[in-house]
């Protein structure tokens, strides 16, 4: 059995139909609702197992009144294992962000 990462940084960026993710998106409002206790406990569920740099998740957060975003998770470094599991830090950031982090 592979071990279990220690922390995943994951980039998000909103999926928009006008080409322009950043069009309109409030982006401190998507990131609080990532980086949520119950949205990281979904995400280790629903992609918990083998994960690798460059790998996309098509995912949405609720923007309130059943409104969803739809959202691009970006898989950009994995430390210390290469399993999402219950242990793991995931560590989300805008996707300009992450990519300074992830160097």
């Amino acid at each position: 059995m592979s071990p279990v990462a220690d922390r995943i940084v994951l980039s998000f960026a909103p999926s928009t139909a006008d080409g322009d993710p950043w069009s309109g998106i409030d982006t401190e409002w998507i990131a609080d609702e990532l980086r949520g206790d119950t949205y990281r406990q979904y995400l280790r569920r629903a992609r918990g197992g083998p994960v690798a740099v460059g790998e996309e998740w098509d995912e949405f957060v609720s923007c309130g009144c059943a409104t969803p975003q739809d959202v691009v998770l970006r898989v950009e470094r994995v430390e210390g294992g290469t399993v999402l599991g219950d242990a793991t830090t995931l560590d989300v950031h805008p996707r300009d962000d992450a990519e300074a982090v992830s160097q």
